[in-house]
């Protein structure tokens, strides 16, 4: 069964302000532990269940070496690493402020993050067969340029106290993904005078202060 794609809009990534087309995976289903188990136990002479529980105790002893600090490299398939958040109401500190203001109780982790191997990139390469997806809708582009979207965010701010993803791909008539995208791009450039806020889920977009 072959995979399928879409080409997607998005924004150079070289910041030129060009629009741009690059692929991206369908994904149309998740795979998951059980699913798993019952294919592996085919070419092996362990049971699903027993895969399956090797599976969980895996999870289980990576969360832990995890909040050691450690990471954790499953060869063939990559390293993971935790990262850290404040937690939800607490305020960023300032570069140059009093650094004994946060203590572990404003701290949190966050999130996992993940490298590839590159191992399993080739061997997903080798075995993965792509054509275009023929229910592919038709692209939807922004009526306005990039000036013209960075003038519509800040006179978003104006009025309001700060800019979320969902707010400025309303305004631009950009996809969501595409939105994210050019503000971390626009929040980069000091001269954009528009600044991120949070941390992940709850990052949001201010003016920038002088």
């Amino acid at each position: 069964m072959s995979a399928k794609y879409v080409m997607q809009e998005m924004p150079d990534v070289h910041g030129t302000g060009r629009t741009l087309l690059y692929p991206r995976m369908v994904v149309d289903r998740c795979t998951d532990t059980d699913e798993l188990a019952r294919r592996m136990a085919f070419n092996t002479t362990f049971s699903e269940a027993e895969i399956a529980g090797m599976l969980h105790a895996l999870a289980r002893e990576m969360a832990e070496a995890l909040a050691r600090g450690e990471s954790v490299k499953i060869n063939g398939v990559g390293t993971f690493t935790a990262s850290l958040a404040l937690k939800r109401g607490k305020e960023r500190e300032e570069a140059g402020g009093d650094a004994t203001r946060r203590n572990a109780r404003s701290v949190e982790v966050g999130g996992v993050n993940y490298r590839a191997d590159k191992t399993l990139v080739r061997r997903t390469n080798l075995l993965c067969d792509l054509e275009r997806d023929p229910r592919q809708p038709r692209i939807a582009r922004s009526p306005h340029s990039p000036e013209e979207r960075l003038r519509l965010a800040l006179a978003f701010l104006d009025t309001h106290p700060n800019l979320h993803v969902s707010d400025y791909a309303r305004l631009t008539g950009l996809g969501r993904t595409t939105a994210s995208i050019e503000l971390r791009r626009l929040a980069s450039d000091p001269a954009s005078g528009l600044a991120p806020s949070g941390f992940g889920t709850h990052r949001v977009y201010v003016r920038r202060t002088p």
